[in-house]
């Protein structure tokens, strides 16, 4: 067999010409060849899992945990979509009427509306809370209704101009940092909307049930609606879906009324109406 045939049956058998070891198979790069597929899904499913799972374990760890109020034992919120659409009103005659159908009950009111406090008004309260010696503040009473505000605590004409993490620092204090006894009742007025006050409350505190005060007309049923909307996803029980208040004249010796503002001076008394 001469030179060029022998050369020829080396490269036909795949060894090394001058001798040595032969070449060995290209190495596989992971992620190549026909197991590569099964592979990617097995990994890309295991890194969902691993994603799924840590995403669990923050939402767990940023939840607040609820605490009830030391000596509360029911709270009551009233909540509106907007302001002016009776709500404080409301939650004072709410506090009023439980207090008035059982005189062994105990009741609170308090005044969550940071920006716009309007119990102490309502209640005709003025003066700055007492301090105990637990440094707590002692709520005003008036009507055997024990009443706290951010009312009571700045002057009567002067704007609250915070940003949202005062105001919450605001509203922990008013829940926490008083001494309320012992209440079968608390009832709190909250601010209009559905912002940072709301979602606090209801996520910070066990709440018995909500009520949604609204007036009649299209705009204020739609964002009262919305109001409901927010206390359904944060799991807290509505007793009212809709309290639709406004005030109204009846005309002495005639069987038909009509509807009248705030700002007409009529002897006519406020009507409430209830929708379930």
């Amino acid at each position: 067999m001469g030179a060029p045939a022998w050369r020829w049956a080396l490269r036909a058998a795949r060894l090394p010409v001058g001798g040595g070891r032969a070449p060995t198979a290209p190495r596989r790069h992971p992620g190549c060849g026909p197991a590569a597929p099964f592979a990617d899904s097995a990994s890309s499913s295991s890194r969902d899992e691993a994603l799924r799972d840590k995403r669990v374990r923050i939402l767990s760890r940023g939840l607040p945990k609820q605490k009830p109020i030391e000596g509360v034992k029911q709270v009551v919120v009233l909540a509106s979509g907007k302001g002016g659409v009776g709500k404080s009103t409301t939650a004072v005659n709410i506090a009023l009427a439980l207090a008035a159908n059982d005189s062994t009950k105990e009741v609170g009111l308090l005044d969550a509306d940071i920006y716009g406090p309007s119990i102490p008004k309502m209640m005709n309260l003025k003066g700055n809370p007492e301090l105990t010696t637990k440094n707590l503040m002692r709520p005003l009473k008036n009507y055997g209704i024990a009443c706290m505000s951010m009312g009571f605590l700045i002057e009567e004409t002067a704007p609250v101009v915070w940003r949202g993490l005062m105001v919450m620092s605001a509203v922990e204090k008013l829940l926490r940092q008083v001494d309320w006894g012992h209440l079968d009742y608390l009832v709190i007025d909250m601010p209009p909307g559905t912002g940072d006050v709301q979602l606090s409350v209801s996520q910070n505190i066990p709440i018995a049930g909500a009520v949604i005060i609204s007036t009649p007309q299209d705009v204020a049923l739609l964002d009262a609606r919305k109001g409901a909307e927010m206390f359904r996803k944060v799991h807290v029980p509505i007793f009212l879906n809709q309290m639709k208040s406004h005030s109204e004249a009846v005309a002495p010796d005639a069987e038909f009324e009509c509807a009248c503002t705030s700002h007409q001076v009529l002897p006519f008394s406020w009507r409430c109406f209830i929708l379930f």
